[in-house]
């Protein structure tokens, strides 16, 4: 973790946007320092908001993006009650994308300009869910590793310094354990099933395991983001 002070990066981000209030900038960086939670009233550096619109946006857009290919699979879903579950899943995902962009809406944005920007190719969502997904053993792939991974990465994002989307994360991570454990038990399920069955779990674990590795990123040193983000403790 890089050895870096909210105060410094402030200051160093701050330099760029002109004059900004001295008691302003020390009153932010010290309610950082102290673990307080800033809210939508609250000053903050341009900076900061920015960083937070471009990751909540990038969050929301793949919560709305990913719940898509899963979404295919319900006409085609085994039994009645794998399609309860996945309609309820798919149903969550789009919860969480309205979270997000409602949480992102407190910054002075509008979802219609985040969806311009996404269509515009201004924003981005996770590249994970342009993979196809070609078999119902996907469905339980994603679920169990596509979230497991997810899960990994948000947690620490419940203590994010910005306290709407703190709090929007912990209602999203309750739910993603519902997602990992119903993917978990559909492949489970299949893994006891036929010859068959078993080898269309094996084909789709192997084929989102890596993509699902893919999700934690590049290591803090090689990311552009991570210094400032773990400064300002968006990030954990």
């Amino acid at each position: 973790m890089a050895a870096v002070t909210a105060d410094q990066t402030t200051q160093k981000t701050l330099g760029t946007e002109g004059a900004v209030d001295a008691d302003r900038v020390a009153a932010f960086d010290a309610a950082v320092a102290a673990d307080e939670r800033i809210e939508p009233r609250d000053w903050m550096p341009d900076a900061y908001r920015a960083t937070l619109v471009r990751q909540m946006a990038q969050h929301a857009h793949s919560e709305i993006i990913g719940m898509q290919p899963e979404a295919n699979w319900i006409t085609r879903a085994p039994s009645l009650r794998r399609k309860a579950i996945l309609m309820a899943k798919v149903q969550d995902e789009a919860g969480h994308g309205l979270y997000l962009y409602s949480a992102a809406e407190t910054l002075g944005t509008s979802r219609e300009e985040l969806l311009d920007k996404l269509h515009a190719g201004r924003q981005r969502y996770s590249s994970i869910f342009n993979y196809p997904t070609l078999t119902w053993a996907d469905v339980g792939a994603i679920g169990w590793l596509v979230d497991g991974a997810a899960i990994t990465n948000q947690v620490p994002l419940c203590r994010c310094s910005y306290g709407p989307y703190a709090r929007a994360m912990v209602r999203i991570c309750k739910e993603e354990s519902f997602h990992q454990r119903q993917g978990y038990e559909l492949l489970l399920a299949l893994s006891r099933g036929t010859e068959a069955q078993h080898a269309m779990a094996q084909d789709a674990v192997n084929r989102w395991w890596w993509p699902s590795l893919m999700m934690f990123g590049p290591p803090d040193d090689a990311s552009s983001h991570s210094e400032q983000s773990m400064a300002w403790k968006i990030k954990r």
